[in-house]
């Protein structure tokens, strides 16, 4: 990490991570400015997008002497990130809306407000390291050294061009070590609770998505929402469904009561139904991903590495071949379980990110 007096803005969401990343790089003598934004004021946002976070990051802001700001992105939030996400689940497909806004929001328009302003840097409070690879003239993406907080799974998508303009002081840490000098400096925020996943939803995304139709009805395709059959893997009928929108690959809930544990394996938009099946019937030994993006170099040949398909889900030994455009053919050492369209499949090479993209 370069030190001087260089120019870095900080995205503060008012939580530990982010306003520890703030007092490590004021430590280390660059000009900080601390960055709010507004992204979400639903009824149904949570707490780090609302007051209270942002009046959390003022707090850390004026404890650090460093100045404040708030920028009001809830237009490019809600195009680039929030009807997407309904989009998606109107389709029969399980988003991943912390990708998008990594992508979008905090390293896309915000690093053009960046460029704007002549600051050099933007930094958050992400598990995840970068650094220049000489031989291959590329900035690489590896991930946190707290494996449990890692999230480099959710940076996969990100440019060279945005990874030479981003610091992640965390990376080196642990989480235990965060809270611990958040504490030793007098951070109010030191034991505040983690947010949850998924930001602007504190509460089940089917209320979410039920309340979004009943303001958006005109203009969203709501297809997703009408009941349907649910059947089993002979074709026969065995109940109905609320909505394609409201089911995912492997749940239990909302299929009805059987003779034996059932789960959904699969989503069919076109025919508006849900497939079930046994627990055994999730597992699968491929998928495709589309809209691969590669950080350190482009797959050219088949290739080893270590494929993660959902955040939580242990990494697996897979092999992924090129395939026309930006496709990759996924074939796992063992079967998957649940793997779920719309989700990110990433590709690691011990803790490097090599790349990743959508599951089709």
């Amino acid at each position: 990490m370069k030190k001087g007096k260089k120019r870095v803005m900080v995205a503060l969401s008012g939580g530990v991570d982010s306003s520890t990343a703030a007092l490590l790089l004021t430590s280390q003598g660059y000009e900080v400015i601390g960055i709010s934004l507004k992204l979400y004021s639903g009824i149904h946002s949570s707490e780090c997008c609302g007051v209270k976070g942002i009046e959390d990051a003022r707090g850390v802001a004026h404890k650090l002497g460093i100045p404040f700001y708030v920028l009001n992105y809830e237009r490019e939030f809600e195009e680039k990130v929030i009807k997407p996400f309904c989009q998606e689940y109107e389709n029969g497909r399980t988003p991943n809306p912390c990708v998008l806004c990594n992508e979008e929001i905090k390293f896309g328009t915000l690093l053009k407000k960046a460029e704007e302003l002549r600051v050099d840097y933007i930094a958050t409070g992400h598990y995840a390291r970068t650094e220049y690879h000489s031989a291959a003239r590329r900035y690489i993406l590896r991930k946190g050294r707290d494996k449990e907080k890692d999230q480099s799974y959710f940076l996969f998508s990100l440019s060279q061009k945005q990874l030479s303009r981003i610091l992640f002081p965390l990376g080196d840490y642990t989480k235990s070590e965060v809270r611990r000098l958040a504490g030793e400096f007098g951070l109010k925020v030191h034991n505040k609770a983690a947010s949850q996943e998924v930001c602007f939803i504190n509460t089940d995304y089917r209320e979410f998505l039920k309340a979004r139709i009943r303001t958006d009805r005109t203009e969203r395709n709501i297809s997703g929402l009408k009941p349907g059959p649910i059947v089993n893997t002979e074709g026969e009928t065995v109940g109905e469904h609320q909505g394609i929108a409201f089911y995912a690959i492997g749940q239990r809930k909302g299929i009805g009561a059987h003779r034996k544990p059932l789960y959904v394996i699969a989503v069919d938009k076109d025919k508006n139904t849900i497939k079930v099946g046994e627990d055994r019937e999730l597992y699968k030994n491929e998928l495709t991903a589309q809209r691969v993006n590669w950080i350190k170099e482009k797959l050219t040949h088949p290739r080893k590495v270590k494929a993660k398909i959902r955040y939580k889900h242990p990494e697996a030994e897979a092999m992924i071949t090129p395939l026309n455009g930006t496709k990759v053919e996924v074939r796992f050492t063992r079967p998957q379980r649940a793997i779920t369209p719309g989700q990110a499949v990433v590709f690691y090479e011990q803790d490097m990110v090599l790349g990743g993209g959508w599951i089709h």
